[in-house]
Formats: C-alpha cells, structure tokens, sequence
C-alpha cells in the first residue's frame, strides 16, 4: 500500500524515530536498511520480512518496479520530513525497517570458505568482512560472541547490503564450536603477523577440495591465545617491516582471494 506523509508527527511512521537506536531496534527484533542499493537487495533477496519502507519521491520512482514484490505499507514523504524523523541524512531518502529472524542463516553442508571472527565490534570492520565475503566467494561467516552485530545499521551499509545476503551465524562457545568443525572436514587457518608460513605458500599446497574457515581476530590484539591454538595453520601476510599488521578487512580479502584464486 503506498501512502503519503505529510507530517513529522504521523503516527504511522513513528517507529523511524527509532532507526539509530540499536537498543530500541533490538529489543523490537527489528532492523534497519539505508540507502537504495542496501534497500533493493533486501527486497530482492527476501529473506527478511520487511515491515515498511519509509521513501522520498526520487527514491520511490528509483525503486518503483522493485516495489511489485512488497506487500507491506511503502510511506512516501519529503526529505524534510525524512530527516526530521529520523534526525540524520544518512538514507539518502530511503529507509526500510525489517524483522531480524534467526541470528543463524548459515548450513554447514554448503560451506567451502568461510570466515570466521573473534572480537571484532567496529560495525564498519563487520560490514566491511561482509562485503568482501559476498564478492569474493565465501559461503559464510561466523561470529564469537564479543564481536559486532550484523544488524547493526552502520554494519549493514558499510557491507553494502552484503549482510543481507551472506549466511551467518553467532557461535555460542569459542573456540569449542569453530574447532568442532573440523570433524566436517575444515581447515582451521588462522590469520597471525607471526604466522609461520605465507598465504600463498599455503593455498599453493592445498587441493581444490579443499575447506576453509579463515579465522581473523581484531586489529588491536589479534586472535586470541586459544584461537591460535586451535587452528590447524597459521599463516602470515607479507607486508613492510616498520608495519605490524593490516586492518582486518584488508586481510581477510587477501585471505580470501588468495585461497579463492587457488581453487578456481
């Protein structure tokens, strides 16, 4: 149903208020996507139930034909009104609220590359692991508990709607649950300055059968003593010495594309 809004104080477009309120969103099992492209894919992908979509004119007439496949409310309102409810401009006049779902979407069966991360919270890290996941060809991503929310709306920009797509799940034990996985035949390769061998020597040695969960761990500490330990290979990305580290997108995209060129 498209409707027009012509006041701030409308009481059908309340809940956008709320869209920087993490907590608020949360607590209500709810999401938020920004901007057209991140919006489009959440229609297109269908995987969540989307409860309304909040629009400037321009943005409705960008996504008009995409719009055929929505039947909840589409609330078409000025930009004015955009910020004034919402009390920023980030969305370039185009908003959608949805239902979270499971924090699970993820089949083990179906994975050959994954990721894998331990305490990373920056939302724009989590986003940006993301969309390197979905463009290079991983088939999941696991969280630890301490790293960030996928939902987060920060998270789900920077990922350029990638979290709308890649499956995911939160592991309630780490490491136990990522080390139990290699009863369904995953290497465990660890991401470490100090890692004893190159990325590239390592995906040179391995079959194109091989399976593959890169672990990656925050920038300021790394993976953790018991992550190093359970992995079955660590291995180290070559880079200048007055350097100590990469930031972690950076260096799960390398990992990423190098196991990825090696298998096809």
């Amino acid at each position: 149903m498209i409707r027009v809004i012509d006041r701030v104080d409308d009481p059908r477009i309340a809940a956008y208020a709320h869209v920087g309120d993490p907590a608020w969103l949360r607590e209500r099992g709810l999401f938020v996507a920004e901007g057209r492209l991140v919006v489009d894919r959440l229609i297109e992908g269908a995987r969540f139930d989307i409860v309304s979509l909040l629009l400037t004119p321009a943005a409705f007439d960008a996504l008009r034909d995409r719009l055929t496949a929505v039947s909840t409310d589409v609330f078409v309102a000025a930009q004015a009104i955009l910020n004034g409810i919402t009390g920023f401009n980030f969305h370039r006049g185009c908003l959608a609220l949805a239902r979270r779902g499971p924090e699970s979407s993820w089949t083990l069966a179906d994975t050959k590359l994954a990721v894998a991360l331990e305490g990373v919270g920056n939302p724009d890290n989590v986003g940006g692991v993301f969309r390197s996941a979905a463009a290079l060809g991983a088939d999941a991503i696991l969280l630890d508990p301490s790293s960030g929310d996928p939902f987060y709306r920060k998270a789900i920009r920077t990922s350029m709607g990638a979290v709308l797509q890649v499956p995911f799940a939160r592991l309630a034990r780490w490491p136990e649950d990522v080390i139990e996985l290699r009863g369904a035949g995953l290497t465990l390769v660890g991401l470490a300055p100090r890692g004893s061998i190159t990325i590239d020597e390592f995906a040179a040695h391995q079959s194109e059968s091989g399976r593959f969960i890169v672990l990656a761990g925050s920038e300021g500490h790394g993976l953790s003593n018991a992550a190093l330990k359970a992995c079955d290979a660590l291995v180290r990305i070559p880079i200048a010495e007055e350097y100590d580290s990469l930031n972690v997108v950076v260096a799960v995209s390398i990992a990423l594309h190098r196991l990825r060129r090696h298998r096809f």
